[in-house]
């Protein structure tokens, strides 16, 4: 059974706006600590993920930015 064009649209659209939004300055490094970084898009967040976990910090994960404002910026 092929999938409708309709259905096919909208998994496409799904898929654009996913990848749109891991485009978006909109992701935070948290560490068990503080946010470490605020305002970055996905890549740059896994970036500074790797780069803090190499210094031994830990803890660490990527949330959304509205997520990381529940975590102090300071310690």
């Amino acid at each position: 059974m092929k999938p409708s064009t309709e259905s096919a649209v909208t998994q496409e659209s799904s898929v654009d706006e996913d990848l749109d939004e891991l485009e978006r300055a909109m992701w935070s490094v948290i560490s068990f600590e503080k946010r470490e970084a605020s305002g970055l898009i996905y890549k740059e967040a896994f970036r500074k993920l790797d780069e803090l976990e190499k210094k031994g910090i830990a803890g660490l994960c990527i949330v959304t930015d509205t997520a990381a404002l529940k975590v102090p910026a300071e310690k």
